[in-house]
């Protein structure tokens, strides 16, 4: 497995988590590396990228409250949410794509995702 997330919980609108993904190898931090959320119900949907130089995109759902960083000597991603909502809920998953100068390709490996639920 190249990706591995954790750090997902059940917590009250207003509180904060702070979810990694683990990855393998040296590979991804040539790549961008992304968090995707899939609602219950609903298709997924991406959250939050940063590239190899360093830019950071957000969707506007979340700018302002979420925080994507990467550790490359530890193969580490987080995404830091503050100020949950109950529409933050679902499973979040981290992925890589490669690059192909400013931009991220396709997003093409995948963790297994980690559940976060807030509760109104």
């Amino acid at each position: 497995v190249d990706f591995k997330e954790s750090g997902g919980d059940s917590v009250q609108s207003g509180g904060s988590l702070r979810l990694s993904c683990a990855y393998s190898g040296d590979t991804y931090s040539s790549y961008c590396m992304g968090w995707f959320r899939q609602p219950p119900g609903k298709e997924r949907e991406g959250i939050a990228t940063i590239h190899n130089d360093g830019t950071k995109t957000y969707a506007d759902s979340v700018k302002g409250r979420f925080t994507i960083s990467q550790d490359n000597a530890k193969n580490m991603l987080y995404l830091q949410m503050n100020s949950l909502k109950p529409e933050d809920s679902g499973m979040y998953y981290c992925a890589a794509a490669p690059t192909h100068g400013s931009s991220c390709l396709d997003f093409r490996y995948w963790g297994q995702g980690t559940q976060v639920t807030v509760s109104s």
